[in-house]
C-alpha cells in the first residue's frame, strides 16, 4: 500500500461499519451472480462470499477478531432469523400433526447416520481422535455445532469450516438426488435438507417453496436439539470420549 491509501485504510479499518458493508456487499455481489446463472445450486453465494471475504481479509492481513467486531451483527441477526422460521412452520400445523412421528423417526435415523458415516471415514483415512470428534456434529446448525464439538473434545473452528462445507455441497447437489429419487414432495425435500444441511440448506429450500423452506427449517431445529442432547450421551455410552 502506498503512503495515503495506508492511512486511509487505518482510518477505515478502525470502523465496526467497515466490515459489516464488506459482509453485505459481499453476499449482495454473489446473490447477482446467482441470480445471474438462473439460481443454480452450484454457483452458492454464501460459498462465493466467504471467498471474497477470506480474500479481502488475506490481502489485507485483517486479522479474524477484528472483522467479526464490524461483522457481529450479522450474526445477532441470526437468532431471530431462526425463531422466524416458526412463522411458516405454523401454516403447516396440519401437514405436522399428521406426520409427526414420522418427522422424529428421520432425524433420529437421518441424524444417526450422517454421525456414523462421517466418524468412521475420517477414522478410516487416518484422522486424529480431535478431528474425528470435530466432524461428528457437521450436520448441524453452526452455533450448536461448535457447542457440541466443544464438549465432546473436537475442534470448534474445524467444525465451523465442516459444517459451512456440509451446507454448501447439500445445498448445490440436493435437487439432483431428490429428482435420481423421485422424491417430489416438498414437504419431504425440505426436511431432509434441513436435516443434513442446516441453515444453508434451508436458505436454499425457500426459494423453491414456502413450504419447503418451513419443514426444512423444522428438519434443521430439530436435528440441531437431539444432537447436542444426545450425541454426547451416545459417545459416552460407546467410549469414546
Amino acid at each position: 500500500m502506498t503512503p495515503a491509501f495506508n492511512q486511509i485504510w487505518v482510518y477505515l479499518s478502525a470502523s465496526p461499519l467497515l466490515w459489516l458493508t464488506a459482509t453485505l456487499l459481499a453476499y449482495q455481489l454473489s446473490y447477482a451472480l446467482y441470480a445471474r446463472s438462473r439460481f443454480n445450486p452450484l454457483v452458492n453465494p454464501v460459498a462465493i462470499a466467504v471467498t471474497l471475504l477470506v480474500l479481502v481479509l488475506s490481502i489485507t492481513n485483517t486479522p479474524y477478531r477484528t472483522y467479526f467486531e464490524g461483522a457481529q451483527f450479522v450474526h445477532f441477526l441470526l437468532g431471530p432469523a431462526t425463531v422466524a422460521l416458526a412463522i411458516p412452520l405454523y401454516l403447516q400445523l396440519e401437514k405436522l400433526k399428521r406426520n409427526w412421528f414420522a418427522l422424529l423417526a428421520s432425524v433420529l435415523v437421518g441424524g444417526a447416520c450422517a454421525i456414523a458415516v462421517a466418524m468412521s471415514v475420517a477414522w478410516a483415512l487416518g484422522a486424529s481422535p480431535a478431528t474425528v470428534l470435530s466432524i461428528a456434529p457437521k450436520a448441524v446448525t453452526t452455533p450448536i455445532a461448535m457447542g457440541v464439538a466443544e464438549k465432546i473434545g473436537g475442534l470448534p473452528s474445524l467444525t465451523a469450516v465442516l459444517v459451512i462445507l456440509t451446507g454448501i455441497l447439500g445445498a448445490s447437489t440436493a435437487r439432483w438426488i431428490f429428482n435420481r429419487l423421485n422424491i417430489n414432495d416438498h414437504s419431504i425435500r425440505g426436511f431432509a435438507l434441513g436435516v443434513t444441511s442446516h441453515g444453508i440448506g434451508t436458505a436454499r429450500a425457500f426459494q423453491v417453496s414456502e413450504e419447503m423452506g418451513a419443514f426444512s427449517g423444522l428438519g434443521m431445529g430439530i436435528s440441531g436439539v437431539l444432537t447436542a442432547l444426545l450425541l454426547p450421551l451416545a459417545l459416552k455410552l460407546f467410549g469414546v470420549i
